[in-house]
């Protein structure tokens, strides 16, 4: 018997899908490109992420995720149907049973989008789990066991921190600051230091390669090309690590280990983390009926 059964991990930068028997697949932007004109769907993802800057005025790169809920919800729906379909291998017929992680702090209304969207994109039943806890079930911390153990997941629209024991969430909270602002700090500090001009994509690349929170063992530079704001010219200017992390947050697990004095590790597979938590719940409906929100 192929299960259809999806495990989605909605968020806000990325969308992972885990199919059961195949694990993920789909892990793509959670971007969707549209045609003012006609309100079709350009293109969705990867196609839709590198359109981003560059569209033509007709067309325009939408994010219909915003600090881990839906901010659009018929752009969400139209996300999800193509991503659904792609995990099907485009079959049209398909009713899966799906369970998708949201933010522990988001409200009934939310809630609602999320689940409503999932039926819409032709779901048969929809199931909702907080990220954090599976976060926790994906990075392989025994949440069963009768000790605390905490989870920080950082997104791009949230981070959601959870503090979890007896496979329950003794206490969390879901902050509306993580990668978006991370990328958004790199821009501010180029347009102050440098009025240097940089778009989206830039800032997410400087951030990846450059990016930390704790001084690195070896610096690192970068060049990176904008537009300077007095004169209005394209223009090149080369970079540090160190200019870098006063806005950032890699070599983070050091940072909050210095700064807490607790053990931290990172997870092996970060992005991954929440769909394959999400992806087990598939496998194990006894537990799922357990975590599920009500």
């Amino acid at each position: 018997m192929f299960s259809s059964d999806l495990a989605i991990d909605l968020g806000t930068a990325n969308t992972l899908v885990f199919a059961a028997g195949k694990g993920i697949v789909v892990n793509e932007p959670s971007i969707v490109a549209i045609n003012k004109n006609t309100g079709e769907v350009e293109a969705v993802g990867k196609e839709a992420k590198d359109m981003l800057g560059r569209t033509p005025g007709n067309i325009v790169a939408i994010k219909p995720m915003k600090d881990g809920v839906i901010a659009d919800f018929k752009v969400t729906e139209k996300m999800l149907n193509y991503f659904i379909q792609k995990a099907h291998n485009r079959k049209m017929l398909v009713h899966p049973r799906i369970v998708i992680g949201v933010p522990s702090e988001i409200t009934q209304v939310e809630k609602r989008a999320v689940e409503d969207s999932a039926y819409r994109a032709k779901a048969s039943e929809v199931y909702l789990v907080e990220q954090a806890k599976v976060a926790a079930i994906g990075a392989g911390l025994p949440i069963t066991e009768a000790y605390g153990n905490m989870v920080v997941d950082i997104g791009g629209g949230t981070s959601d921190i959870a503090v979890i024991s007896l496979s329950g969430i003794v206490y969390s909270r879901s902050v509306r600051m993580a990668g978006n602002q991370m990328d958004e700090a790199i821009t501010n500090y180029l347009k102050r230091k440098y009025n240097l001009l940089i778009g989206e994509r830039t800032a997410e690349q400087i951030k990846i390669e450059i990016g930390s929170a704790y001084p690195l063992d070896k610096p690192l530079t970068m060049e990176i090309k904008g537009r300077n704001l007095i004169e209005g010219v394209p223009k090149t200017i080369t970079i540090d690590d160190s200019e870098i992390r006063e806005s950032l947050a890699k070599n983070l697990d050091k940072r909050i280990r210095e700064e807490t004095g607790l053990p931290v590790s990172v997870a092996d597979d970060p992005l991954a983390s929440v769909v394959l938590g999400t992806g087990k719940m598939l496998s194990d409906f006894r537990l799922l009926r357990k975590i599920k929100i009500d």
